[in-house]
């Protein structure tokens, strides 16, 4: 191990070398895996309010949950987002998933991290990829930014719990009902004993109609999975977005 002093002083000078930059434009800032002041102001934060169970925004009104969870309850007892998805985020998700910018996924994770409750028995599981779409990409976006989390907030992760043991057909421009089939019976609990009586944080990078996190929570609760929940970096907010 090397002394503190020597530590930081080679920190010092990668900060010199290496600036941090913007995670979005990638200008110059003063801290890493953070936003200049520029596009800090694009960025819709959602927090932790909302829905308590969803999360989708509530606006106008007094009331703890939406009308659609009240009619029907949704097998993921707590749905939370850092950002809603947008220019900025969206940028953020391609660049890792396709550009291959691995060091998003800390960024993602850090403002992931104070949305996640602790307590109990609890394990972070990335949504998978199918072995051929993991294979193509190299790696699986969401089990990044699980790892993260787990370094951050000390809760451990497993990417290798949950599998898709079929290839599901992208589902941008189904109808809600056409994307609950499509994905229907596509995961599998390879390890039900690391699950059972568990809460199960689900991880994913993007959140658009949760067809897909729904057929997760399914899997898991099957397998004796306690409670279901899910964290996400971004979600769609608005509907017209969902064709993007």
């Amino acid at each position: 191990m090397l002394p503190s002093f020597i530590r930081g002083a080679a920190r010092h000078v990668l900060d010199f070398v290496l600036p941090a930059r913007c995670s979005a434009c990638g200008v110059i800032v003063g801290e890493a895996h953070s936003f200049c002041a520029d596009c800090w102001t694009e960025v819709a934060f959602l927090g932790i309010g909302g829905c308590s169970t969803c999360g989708l925004p509530l606006q106008a009104t007094e009331a703890d949950s939406c009308a659609v969870c009240l009619a029907r309850p949704p097998r993921i007892a707590r749905t939370r987002a850092a950002v809603a998805y947008d220019e900025v985020s969206r940028g953020l998700a391609i660049r890792l998933k396709y550009g291959r910018k691995v060091a998003i996924a800390k960024t993602m994770a850090r403002f992931m991290a104070p949305l996640v409750e602790q307590g109990g028995e609890r394990l972070l599981v990335p949504v998978p990829l199918h072995r051929s779409r993991l294979w193509w990409r190299g790696f699986n976006q969401s089990a990044l930014v699980a790892t993260e989390l787990s370094r951050r907030i000390g809760i451990p992760a497993a990417p290798m719990v949950l599998s898709r043991q079929r290839r599901t057909p992208p589902l941008k421009g189904m109808s809600a009902s056409q994307r609950r089939r499509a994905v229907s019976g596509a995961f599998r609990v390879r390890e039900p004993a690391a699950v059972r009586g568990k809460t199960i944080i689900l991880v994913d990078d993007v959140l658009t109609t949760g067809s897909t996190a729904e057929a997760c929570a399914r899997a898991l609760k099957r397998a004796g999975a306690e409670r279901v929940e899910l964290i996400s970096w971004a979600r769609v907010v608005k509907p017209s977005l969902l064709m993007r």
